[in-house]
């Protein structure tokens, strides 16, 4: 391969340079002090995220925890008023969704408090927090999204309820969950009188959940979709 010959500098190219040089030397020695209190103010920011994240953020969170607790333990026993509005000397759910709102705890709390108020029948006040709630596990997500479908449901929305199974469905695609979601979601569709789809959904769990507990007795669903929807 041949050796790529460079031109030596030239003397106008060299002025360049130093002219370039030159004008940015002029421009840190007038513009010192701007320079400096942009650095600063770089360093303030930094040095304030930091701080932040450690001496108020994260002991925030620790103290989330902490109150939580007790709440959980009455969650685990199935006394779900006490979970959800504390005891007097513990906070419940409410409390750590209010003051802790922003921390994963305080996260994980709208779930609880979701599944409380639904055992209370309070379908509005469960839709407030669980639609709040956010997960990216494919299990605990899906299952907020199938409480907000039986809320909406309960509620008589029933365009919502099948539009958050399907979601649920989506997030979980896993074997406990979908087939579940779906046959829910095929139930609402054939309150409203949409068999043709309730019938896809049927055919669905048939096909792709082959050993779930829904597929055992999906070929009754499915007749009677294809007998009301005429097919």
């Amino acid at each position: 391969m041949a050796k790529i010959k460079r031109k030596p500098a030239t003397k106008d190219s060299m002025e360049v340079v130093e002219s370039t040089f030159s004008r940015t030397e002029r421009f840190i020695e007038e513009n010192q002090k701007l320079i400096l209190y942009v650095l600063v103010g770089i360093l303030v920011v930094v040095l304030g995220i930091i701080g932040y994240v450690k001496f108020i953020r994260q002991p925030h969170i620790e103290r989330s925890w902490n109150e939580a607790y007790k709440a959980e333990f009455y969650f685990e026993k199935d006394s779900f008023r006490l979970a959800l509005y504390g005891d007097g000397f513990f906070p419940g759910f409410i409390d750590i969704i209010d003051e802790y709102g922003s921390t994963p705890m305080g996260n994980a709390a709208k779930f609880y408090a979701g599944v409380c108020y639904m055992r209370f029948g309070e379908y509005d006040e469960a839709l407030s927090v669980l639609k709040k709630f956010k997960s990216k596990d494919p299990m605990v997500g899906a299952m907020a999204l199938a409480l907000v479908g039986d809320a909406h449901a309960e509620l008589g929305d029933f365009d919502a309820a099948v539009k958050y199974y399907l979601r649920a469905d989506k997030h979980a695609s896993n074997e406990l969950i979908s087939p579940a979601v779906l046959m829910k979601a095929a139930a609402i569709l054939e309150i409203i009188g949409d068999y043709s789809q309730a019938l896809d959904l049927y055919r669905r769990i048939e096909s792709e959940y082959y050993g779930s507990s829904e597929q055992h007795n999906i070929a009754k669903y499915k007749t009677r979709a294809e007998l009301l929807g005429g097919k």
